[in-house]
């Protein structure tokens, strides 16, 4: 999503064995990243439909649109995966002074690894997944540097809720000398409540601190999203990301889909 290797998270159980025949488990459909991985062998893909992002900066408007933003998963082992993210048309328009200036492109390609830390019958489930960002994108749409980190995720049942922790740290280009790097940190706290059988609801607070030496960026917002299970194999969902600052877009809305097969 915006500011992060896409991150988002609907979380089926965390116990249990790793096999087709659960409920798919996905990073989808909020900013976290899930600590179950793909079961080995199979492909699994997760994609927003549509993703549209607002934010106003200094009387400055622009909306960006994603028309879908596939992340593709292979299982490598019983408890790893690879994962590839790319989406294939990105739009955005900015309005300046009266006038919209659009562009149109392809976005970045991000490369994850997720493995597993814990045994599927653990009650607490650990996962770490490092990950580099290619620039593919022009700039304008993405920054044309190379970028990475590290995810961890640390998931916890809370009777019938599962609580995931996700904290990020990420190496990223200055805004003015681009050779040079700095940190950003990302964190959140999400709580997944199934409100049904098939029917989960998720909330969540996200923040980023992106420490450029220009000058430090804060970010805050307040997430929520529904995801519904139409099979053990295919699950659609809808949310929203919602700003808490200038800094932060003051609205994103979604919707999307998980297949695995």
């Amino acid at each position: 999503m915006c500011a992060a290797p896409p991150l988002s998270a609907q979380h089926a159980p965390t116990a249990g064995p790793v096999d087709e025949r659960a409920p798919i488990c996905t990073d989808r459909p909020t900013k976290g990243t899930a600590a179950c991985t793909v079961p080995k062998g199979m492909i699994q893909i997760e994609s927003d439909a549509i993703l549209w992002t607002r934010a106003t900066t200094g009387g400055e408007r622009s909306d960006a649109l994603l028309y879908t933003n596939p992340t593709v998963k292979f299982g490598l082992t019983d408890s790893s995966d690879i994962q590839f993210n790319l989406a294939p048309l990105v739009e955005v328009r900015s309005r300046i002074a009266g006038q919209t200036v659009t562009q149109q492109g392809v976005g970045d390609l991000t490369v994850r690894f997720k493995q597993r830390l814990t045994d599927p019958g653990d009650r607490v489930q650990i996962a770490v997944v490092p990950f580099v960002k290619v620039p593919t994108a022009e700039r304008g749409i993405g920054n044309g540097e190379w970028e990475g980190g590290l995810v961890t995720s640390v998931q916890v049942p809370v009777g019938p809720a599962t609580l995931t922790m996700v904290p990020q740290f990420a190496l990223l280009a200055d805004s003015l000398k681009p050779d040079n790097r700095h940190i950003e940190f990302q964190g959140l706290v999400n709580l997944a409540y199934p409100l049904a059988s098939r029917t989960t609801m998720a909330v969540e607070l996200w923040t980023a601190q992106n420490w450029d030496p220009s000058g430090t960026v804060r970010q805050y917002s307040a997430d929520a999203a529904i995801s519904h299970l139409l099979n053990n194999n295919l699950q659609i969902d809808f949310g929203g990301n919602f700003g808490l600052n200038q800094a932060t877009p003051a609205v994103q809305l979604y919707a999307g889909v998980s297949v695995r097969f």
